[in-house]
């Protein structure tokens, strides 16, 4: 799972059919101090996340699979929580 920032969305008038009705955005992975971390990567929407927002991403094919469609599906990475907040504990 990873903390990413929502960049945009990404549209397609044609695709492949399990993507149908689906929102795919752009997202940027971000260390817990906000800090852009690594390359960004499109993710399925399961949660109506908007540009700016922080989210939580997982980027594994069968957690996609079941959150959005079938087995059968060629989905990679999906959106499953809006982060409220990020709380570091000192050490």
């Amino acid at each position: 799972m990873f903390l990413c920032r929502v960049k945009g969305s990404v549209t397609s008038t044609i695709k492949h059919k399990s993507y149908k009705g689906l929102k795919v955005l752009v997202v940027q992975p971000i260390a817990a101090d906000g800090k852009d971390k690594g390359d960004s990567f499109l993710a399925c929407d399961s949660v109506q996340a908007g540009p700016g927002d922080i989210v939580l991403a997982a980027r594994e094919g069968n957690t996609a699979r079941q959150i959005l469609g079938t087995e059968d599906d060629p989905l990679h990475a999906v959106i499953v929580g809006i982060v409220d907040s990020v709380t570091l504990r000192s050490e």
